[in-house]
């Protein structure tokens, strides 16, 4: 995998920054969902603090993450962010942190396009990349079987290569883990995530997603995750 070209188009209130081999000519349109489920064949499901959309754009399939924030601060802010620059918004460094992810060969999908709107001390901001070979999460496969020890293992030495070149993941969780039926594993949903040199965050890293394990397998039968499965993903982790 190679990185993207990155090219940017200016629009009445912001801009679009986007991959030129992806796509040719971006529109503001393609960053509303209300868009391409006008057109049919668009799947519009809960994801993280909101919505995103799967669509078909051609002969491509596409998802679409309009950002919102968690927490206290999405009762008053809701999907509002304070303006701090067009490099800074969240869109644009998810965007560019996914290229370099891509360019090291990291299981991660590939951007298409990255949008803001400002609105005076404000912005919104949306993000197209491409769909991932399998939309299982490891929640997922969790609730219907245990997952098997290569599996854990497979999980584990995935984030490892993340961690060896310094990517911290701001919320990695159950639901961000994609597992497909051949053993690969991909990780989603980067807002927020840096590069970084190594250091005790990795341990904050996987502390989060152990929390997140439990909370996902605390209803399911026996088997599903404990200290057993913990010690396997941890040993993959270590040996990437």
């Amino acid at each position: 995998m190679e990185a993207n070209r990155e090219s940017c188009l200016r629009t009445t209130s912001g801009a679009i920054l986007y991959d030129a081999e992806c796509l040719d000519e971006p529109r503001p349109s393609m960053f509303a969902a209300e868009h391409w489920l006008a057109r049919g064949g668009a799947l519009r499901t809960s994801g993280g603090r909101g919505t995103i959309t799967f669509m078909t754009h051609d002969d491509h399939r596409w998802v679409l993450r309009h950002y919102r924030r968690g927490g206290l601060a999405a009762r008053v802010l809701d999907d509002t962010y304070l303006w701090t620059g067009e490099a800074n918004t969240r869109s644009f460094v998810e965007f560019r942190l996914l290229q370099q992810m891509r360019a090291w060969q990291l299981p991660v999908p590939r951007p298409v396009a990255a949008a803001y709107r400002r609105s005076g001390r404000f912005y919104r901001a949306d993000l197209i990349t491409e769909e991932l070979p399998t939309r299982r999460t490891l929640a997922d496969a969790l609730r219907h079987a245990p997952v098997t020890p290569g599996h854990w293992q497979a999980i584990g030495a995935c984030i490892g290569r993340f961690h060896a070149r310094g990517v911290q993941h701001a919320d990695l969780n159950a639901n961000n883990v994609l597992l497909d039926e051949d053993g690969a594993v991909f990780l989603l949903d980067f807002d927020r995530g840096r590069i970084r040199e190594r250091g005790p965050w990795e341990a904050e890293v996987l502390e989060r997603l152990r929390r997140s394990l439990r909370k996902v397998t605390r209803e399911l039968p026996a088997g599903r995750f404990g200290d057993r499965e913990w010690i396997w993903l941890c040993a993959g982790c270590r040996g990437s």
